[in-house]
């Protein structure tokens, strides 16, 4: 049953944050240099996990519940990972120097929305399991 449709919002969270990362800069920094999740290794592995559990998460559409429960630590790590992103760009705009905030940093609010539908979607399929059940 990989073709559900939180099975397809999986899938963009996995392309979300696997391969945008790498495209669009975080921030620049005083020196305009574009800092990308390559530059800064906690990110990148960050990116990495949140990618890791949403393929993860897309490959255990037999158990509902545990895909439920890995989106959610999923939405978790996309949280810090945002709230990383907010306090370096609180830090960012004490500098002496001007730096830019980029488009990179709101790429976990993106993976967290998506999560949020597949989670919808995972709860709707197991509401219309459990009202199967109860007819039998």
């Amino acid at each position: 049953m990989i073709q559900r449709i939180q099975s397809i919002y999986l899938l963009v969270v996995v392309l979300i944050s696997a391969g945008l990362p790498f495209l669009l800069p975080l921030w620049t920094d005083g020196q305009a240099n574009q800092v990308y999740a390559q530059n800064e290794l906690m990110i990148l592995g960050c990116f990495g996990v949140v990618t890791l559990l949403a393929l993860i998460a897309i490959f255990m559409y037999k158990n509902r519940k545990n895909q439920f429960v890995i989106n959610r630590l999923n939405m978790i790590l996309n949280l810090f990972l945002l709230g990383f992103f907010v306090y370096r760009s609180l830090a960012l705009s004490g500098e002496s120097n001007i730096s830019e905030k980029g488009i990179g940093m709101l790429l976990p609010i993106v993976s967290i929305v998506f999560l949020v539908l597949a989670n919808k979607a995972i709860k709707k399929d197991e509401d219309l399991v459990k009202s199967v059940d109860r007819l039998r």
